[in-house]
């Protein structure tokens, strides 16, 4: 008998809720961790690893005696943010929550475990990857690291995430890049500082780094071709100084995104060059440091196609579209992708959602059976029964 929907929905429902009450920071997930393979365990599992990269957990279903094997991929991780919501499920670890919808992925996945264990409808391998410290770009690494491909071996990998502003119902992907590649550099300018009243007497380097910041806004609208996609953002700006002192050392932070490695290094490139031409002109010294912490995230088209067809059986088809831009976003999904073909899309979580990586934000529990309907459906599509 076929898995009741409006059960399963219910049970998602307080997972997710569970889940965002009780949220843990990257490689911290241990209670998440629990939860997941108890359930995975709870619901038949052939198999159920725990400490993957850290707190990962790979369950492993098969069905039929299809010899193919494909993953499903949510994140376990939450933010350092403070939750402002009054909802009787709020945080109850200060200064963590769940602000990008982490919980919501997991239970739709934990959903997909339950209906594909219980209704089948398959023939091969699904492995149900949670992933931990999706948020700094270190949790795909570390399970790729653990071996996640030798032990767990799979062909294709598929993986959600919730979208504020497109409805509930709604499903969006695109072939090629969905998601940029993220960049983090710091300058460090020194100087030195001395009395504010006697600036002429040191080289402090405050104004050195304003005008650093403001030059650093060159690099996409006069150094990039408009053609192409860049963003630089400064996000810190600290110094050493104090009401009347003038400072010898500031700090500048940011990050860039971009979707093709050749304008990552064009943007670090200009960066070097602006920060070492202003820091010249003030009569002060610069240090750059430029790393890459996620990759751009690029999907298969033909795997693209196979997920609109899974969509198209579980959304209205008018709901379903391909997405008309990538997002200048990051996700460490990408890593899987540099190994295996896969996809990545968006669902709906509302057009009132409060933004990602806001304090006020919360997954929509109405999107819950859409995402685990959909993560079936591409199981059932790419490994098809007899």
């Amino acid at each position: 008998m076929a898995l009741d929907l409006d059960a399963l929905q219910r049970e998602m429902t307080a997972w997710r809720r569970d889940l965002h009450a009780h949220p843990e920071f990257g490689f911290e997930e241990k209670r998440t961790s629990a939860f997941v393979a108890a359930k995975l365990r709870e619901f038949g599992l052939d198999d159920v690893a725990e400490g993957i990269g850290g707190t990962g957990v790979v369950g492993t279903l098969t069905r039929g005696s299809g010899n193919r094997a494909i993953a499903l991929r949510a994140d376990l991780d939450a933010l350092r943010i403070t939750e402002q919501n009054a909802c009787d499920y709020r945080s109850q670890n200060l200064g963590i929550m769940h602000a990008c919808g982490h919980d919501g992925h997991t239970a739709m996945l934990l959903g997909a475990a339950k209906l594909l264990a219980e209704d089948g409808g398959f023939d091969g391998t699904v492995r149900f990857v949670f992933q931990p410290a999706e948020e700094w770009g270190k949790g795909a690494l570390a399970m790729l690291a653990d071996g996640l491909m030798e032990r767990f071996p799979f062909e294709e990998i598929y993986g959600l995430h919730n979208m504020p502003g497109l409805p509930v119902g709604h499903f969006q992907t695109r072939p090629g890049p969905i998601m940029s590649a993220e960049d983090n550099f710091e300058i460090v300018l020194k100087g030195v500082g001395g009395h504010a009243a006697r600036p002429h007497w040191g080289s402090e380097v405050l104004v050195a780094a304003c005008a650093t910041v403001m030059n650093l806004q060159t690099i996409v609208s006069r150094r990039l071709s408009p053609t192409d996609v860049g963003v630089v953002s400064v996000t810190e700006l600290t110094t050493d100084g104090t009401r009347n002192a003038l400072p010898g050392l500031a700090r500048i932070l940011g990050d860039a995104r971009s979707f093709r490695p050749e304008i990552s290094a064009g943007i670090e490139k200009q960066m070097r060059v602006i920060a070492e031409g202003t820091a010249l002109t003030y009569n002060v010294a610069a240090e750059v440091t430029y790393t890459r912490e996620f990759v751009p995230t690029l999907n298969d088209a033909a795997l693209v196609d196979e997920a609109f067809a899974a969509a198209r059986t579980v959304f209205e088809h008018d709901h379903v579209a391909t997405a008309r831009e990538p997002m200048t976003g990051s996700e460490d999904f990408a890593r899987f992708l540099e190994h295996v073909p896969g996809c990545f899309a968006f669902i709906g979580n509302g057009e009132s959602s409060a933004p990602l990586h806001n304090p006020a934000y919360d997954f929509n529990d109405e999107g819950l059976l859409f995402g685990a309907r959909f993560h079936a459906a591409i199981a059932r599509k790419r490994l098809p029964s007899a």
